[in-house]
């Protein structure tokens, strides 16, 4: 992909999602105390920055492993080194809004003939399976903290809604020659919702659920593993099962905000649950800030190198 892809409102859209976070990470310093803020991060140091992006890593790589498995259970052997510069491209995108990181791997993967119904459908499922691990996750800690089991069991409905749709053949069967049969836009977005739910049916067998699901656990859990150690670094008496509890949560919150990356939601739960614990606030920001850079905001690091590194296609004008 060539630079000339992320132009117009894609480009302005990361931009702004870049300043509003620097300003709200800066607002956030500030209101905890800049000087204590920073000594914070440099207690963290060098090795602990190498090891939480490390942790991170891990969960770029898992998550791509799944990927290329609903890839391949819906038919396409992507080569394995073009597919992950056009997996990690979507990342590029996160914080921006309409799904956009999608829509960019979408183009890319239909110039190797995969079908946009056929990347929604890895898509949707790969969603439902970080949603499905994130729920498990938080189930270490919601006993302690049973105020947070309205945001579990949002996360718990939406997994049984889309879990509902995907597994009524007979009604994504009849939704789609209903639409058939009308004209227009609506019977237009029946017929390619119904395409890409069943073909969404076929990443959902026992076998790759309980795998996909597997790998879903263990790459989310080593972003909270860093989490974990980033805590014990800036010398938080917390558990281990504490800190998983406290970032998947942070996580689904940002998740059911709809808003990019979970952008606000996820760190006012993050630093809210880190202060309840006894946490100073500087110490709380600086541990918040701290995973979301090594996480999020690097992952949008390395999907803006795989954008402009990969020799992938041509511009794309809408």
């Amino acid at each position: 992909m060539t630079q000339r892809q992320l132009k117009g409102w894609r480009l302005r859209a990361l931009i702004l999602s870049i300043m509003v976070a620097t300003a709200g990470y800066l607002a956030f310093s500030l209101w905890g105390g800049w000087q204590e803020v920073v000594a914070a991060f440099v207690r963290i140091g060098v090795i602990g920055t190498a090891i939480a992006l490390g942790m991170s890593l891990v969960n770029y790589g898992l998550r791509f492993v799944r990927w290329q498995l609903y890839l391949a259970q819906l038919g396409h052997m992507v080569p394995w080194l073009p597919s992950l510069r056009i997996y990690l491209s979507g990342f590029a995108l996160t914080t921006t809004p309409g799904k956009a990181g999608e829509a960019f791997r979408g183009v890319l993967l239909k110039q190797r003939g995969v079908s946009f119904p056929t990347t929604f459908a890895a898509f949707l499922s790969e969603r439902l399976s970080d949603l499905v691990a994130v729920v498990l996750l938080t189930l270490l800690g919601l006993a302690q903290y049973p105020q947070a089991r309205g945001v579990v069991l949002a996360g718990v409905a939406g997994i049984v809604v889309v879990l509902a749709c995907l597994s009524s053949q007979r009604l994504l069967s009849r939704l789609n020659s209903w639409a058939k049969q009308r004209v227009g836009k609506v019977g237009s977005l029946v017929v390619h919702t119904t395409d890409m739910l069943q073909s969404a049916r076929r990443c959902h067998g026992p076998r790759l659920l309980v795998l996909a699901t597997l790998l879903g656990v263990i790459a989310w859990g080593a972003e909270a593993l860093a989490f974990y150690w980033v805590l014990v670094w800036l010398g938080a008496d917390v558990s281990l099962p504490f800190a998983v509890f406290v970032y998947a949560l942070s996580m689904l919150a940002g998740a059911l905000s709809f808003l990019p990356g979970g952008l606000g939601g996820a760190e006012a739960v993050m630093m809210s649950l880190l202060v309840a614990k006894g946490m100073t606030m500087p110490a709380a920001i600086a541990a918040t800030v701290f995973i979301r850079l090594a996480t999020l905001w690097f992952a949008v690091m390395l999907g803006l190198i795989a954008l402009y590194s990969s020799r992938h296609g041509e511009a794309v004008t809408s």
